[in-house]
C-alpha cells in the first residue's frame, strides 16, 4: 500500500475529492458491463424514457 503525506488539510481534501471523482464518475466497473456509474446511470434513465414513452 503507498502512502502519502500532505502538506496541508486542504491539499488532503482536494486529492480526495479528486480520487472519489473518479472512481464514482470515470472509472468503468466490470460489474456495469464496463461503464462508468455515471455512463451506467445515463443509459438506464434513457431505457426508461424509452419504457414510458411505448
Amino acid at each position: 500500500m503507498h502512502h502519502r503525506l500532505f502538506s496541508t488539510m486542504r491539499q488532503a481534501r482536494l486529492e480526495i475529492f479528486q480520487w472519489l471523482t473518479y472512481y464514482n464518475a470515470r472509472r468503468r466497473h466490470s460489474a456495469l458491463n464496463y461503464l462508468s456509474p455515471v455512463e451506467f446511470e445515463q443509459q438506464h434513465l434513457r431505457a426508461a424514457k424509452l419504457s414510458i414513452a411505448a
